[in-house]
Formats: C-alpha cells, sequence, structure tokens
C-alpha cells in the first residue's frame, strides 16, 4: 500500500510548484516576444489591457505608462535645452567681455594703467567683488609707476602663499587668514573665498575675491582667470621696462 502522504503533495510545495511554473511561462512568453517584435502591431486591443504597477502602488496602462514616459522625457529634453541656451548666452557675454579686456590693455602704456583697465573690467563686466594684482620684485630699473598694482618680494610670497605658488596652477577655495592678508592687503576683510592665478617665471599672482564663501569652491572652472592669467604673463615684462 502507498504511503497517502507520499503521494499527495505538501501545501508549501504545490505553491513552489506553482511559482517554478509561472516563472517558466513567463521566461517563454518574454523570449517569443523578443523572437517576434511585431506581435503588439497585429494584436493592438492587448496593449490597452496591459497593466503596469507605479510607485505609489496603483496600476495604469501599458499606453497610460509611456504617454507619460514620453511626457516625462520631453520635459527633460526641454530643460537641457534651456540650459545649453543659457550656457551659450553666457559664453558669448563672457567673449564679449574678455575680448573688451584685452582690448583695453593693449592700449595701456604702463603697468598702472594695465592694472587700472583689468580692475575696472573685472569689476565692471565680471562683477568681481575683490581683485588683487601683485607682482614680484625686485623690478626691472627705471620702470614705470604701478598704481593700484601692489609690489612684494619674491621671499615674501613665498613665506604667505608658498604652497599656491608651488602648486603653479589656479587655486580656488576658502584661504588662511595669512594668505587673504597678504593677497589682499586691507580688503582683506571683505573675502570669504578667492580664485588665485600664480603667473609664471615668478613674475607675480593674479587673486579675486567674493563675500561668499561657496562662490569660488574649488570645483569652479578656472579657464578664463587662467586665461587672463596668460595674457599678463606676456604683457606685464614689456610694460614694466617702459620708463
Amino acid at each position: 500500500m502507498t504511503d497517502q502522504s507520499d503521494a499527495t503533495q505538501s501545501p508549501d510545495s504545490a505553491t513552489q510548484t506553482d511559482q517554478r511554473s509561472k516563472k517558466l511561462l513567463a521566461r517563454q512568453v518574454a523570449r517569443y516576444l523578443i523572437q517576434n517584435p511585431e506581435f503588439f502591431a497585429d494584436h493592438l486591443e492587448l496593449l490597452e489591457t496591459i497593466k503596469l504597477p507605479r510607485e505609489d502602488g496603483r496600476t495604469v496602462s501599458l499606453m497610460t505608462h509611456q504617454t507619460n514616459l514620453l511626457r516625462e522625457r520631453n520635459i527633460e529634453m526641454r530643460q537641457r535645452l534651456d540650459q545649453l541656451l543659457h550656457s551659450a548666452r553666457d559664453n558669448d557675454q563672457l567673449f564679449l567681455h574678455s575680448r573688451r579686456l584685452i582690448l583695453a590693455l593693449l592700449e595701456t602704456e604702463n603697468v598702472s594703467e594695465a592694472g587700472q583697465a583689468l580692475y575696472r573690467s573685472f569689476r565692471e563686466d565680471f562683477g568681481v567683488e575683490v581683485t588683487a594684482l601683485t607682482l614680484f620684485g625686485p623690478l626691472p630699473d627705471g620702470h614705470g609707476p604701478t598704481g593700484d598694482v601692489r609690489t612684494s618680494s619674491r621671499a615674501g610670497a613665498e613665506t604667505a602663499i608658498g604652497p599656491i605658488l608651488r602648486n603653479g596652477r589656479t587655486v580656488c577655495g576658502v584661504l588662511r587668514p595669512a594668505e587673504k592678508d597678504y593677497l589682499f592687503g586691507r580688503e582683506a576683510g571683505k573675502v570669504a573665498s578667492a580664485a588665485v592665478v600664480p603667473l609664471a617665471n615668478q613674475l607675480g599672482v593674479l587673486a579675486v575675491g567674493s563675500s561668499d564663501p561657496q562662490h569660488y569652491r574649488s570645483s569652479l572652472g578656472t579657464l578664463f582667470l587662467s586665461y587672463i592669467g596668460e595674457v599678463l604673463e606676456r604683457m606685464l615684462p614689456r610694460l614694466l621696462e617702459r620708463v
């Protein structure tokens, strides 16, 4: 006689068998649809019956889901387009201001005039709160006046901002008090964040500051400031030689 417990599946075993059957059927259906992508083109009425779960627990038809998805993608694409247009306008404005600054620098006759042109452009066109250009001495004999452009010995610069100079690249972020005092002098108290550009050949350093501690973040793009630094590196030595 056969044991009845062996001939009859337990409820848990039956449930597991049913789940395995459903998974197998689901894989077969999925494989069939992959192999026959035109299936729904011949059975459009089925699309209305397919339901998809949502995050809020409700279900929606496949057609509604696709419509919502297309709407979301359309909104995302419009936002990206708006960002691109905004960036393009910003770049155009940056180019015009940069062009005006370079032309103004080319017309200067001495370091003092170059400093005035630089400070005015940064303040009026680029909205920079504090600008400071410091040249390292000793300066050439017979050079003209430096005006608002500060001068300092290389040794003094090394003591105050040595790590920045040795880095050799534009640095953005929050400076130490001694670094701010050296770079910005009497206006150091206004500066909560800054960007500093060491000029090549131990010529000097260009610094800009903001009262906003987040304005000059360490991740801020520095292409423009580095570009202006390269222009100054080429112009200032010739201006310093003029009496």
